[in-house]
């Protein structure tokens, strides 16, 4: 643990090192969707599981923007703008996953339904809660907008290709993908600009290095988990969908 205060590339440098080796597109999961090697049955119970990941992403940040002081000004507008653009841009983010979900053979209402999604996720959906509530709000940035959301474009752009050229779904259906490799590398940078500026004392610095470590291996494990129960251990696949083939 750092003692001493340090500066913005110091403290930039030592959250990249923070999540390495626990980066979620290095998982199981994400290394056999790049390869071509899933369904999409497979598709289609990481979309039930990931709609309880992030679809209450804006209520996560309500929470931190309620715990954040008034005088910071831009990262209140940030956290602002961050929840419009998931529930009252052109279309709601959650609307695209659907779209895509249907797509993979599932329908919206397996989607929404919270029995759908394996004990990881709803460790990972409870623990982005907890930390938005209960801990420094600075600390919550670093953990729920670096740790997580700014893990996004990375995974997304090794993703986005095979799900074109491999599977055969059509721009539409995968527009979910194509719109967070963009938006979210806006929205990882400001939460780096917040952290770095707020995070003003050697202890709030090593509080937040922990965050983002902690949320790596929370993104980690949720990522590796869906491989674990879906694609290796097919007694949890739907049985319904289990005769949808590769495309």
């Amino acid at each position: 643990m750092a003692k001493l205060l340090l500066d913005k590339s110091q403290f930039r440098a030592a959250i990249k090192e923070a999540m390495q080796g626990r980066e979620a597109k290095d998982a199981s999961f994400s290394l056999a969707w790049s390869n071509g090697d899933l369904r999409r049955e497979h598709f289609a119970r990481w979309a039930e599981n990931h709609y309880h990941y992030v679809g209450p992403f804006a209520d996560y940040l309500a929470h931190i923007y309620a715990n954040a002081p008034d005088h910071a000004t831009e990262a209140k507008d940030f956290l602002l703008q961050n929840m419009y653009e998931e529930e009252l841009a052109d279309i709601r983010h959650t609307d695209l996953l659907i779209r895509f979900a249907e797509a993979c053979g599932t329908t919206r209402e397996r989607v929404q339904d919270p029995r759908n999604m394996n004990p990881v996720t709803r460790g990972l959906q409870g623990w982005c809660y907890a930390t938005a509530m209960r801990s420094n709000w600075v600390a919550a940035t670093a953990a729920l907008v670096v740790g997580l959301e700014s893990q996004v474009p990375d995974i997304y752009r090794r993703q986005y290709p095979p799900l074109l050229e491999k599977y055969g779904f059509s721009e539409d259906e995968v527009e979910f993908f194509e719109l967070h490799i963009t938006s979210d590398e806006v929205h990882g940078e400001r939460g780096y600009e917040i952290v770095m500026r707020h995070a003003d004392t050697p202890e709030l610095q090593n509080t937040c290095l922990e965050a983002v470590r902690d949320a790596a291996d929370m993104r980690f494990s949720y990522t590796k988990a869906l491989y674990d129960y879906y694609v290796r251990d097919f007694k949890h696949a739907d049985p319904e969908l289990a005769a949808v083939g590769s495309v």
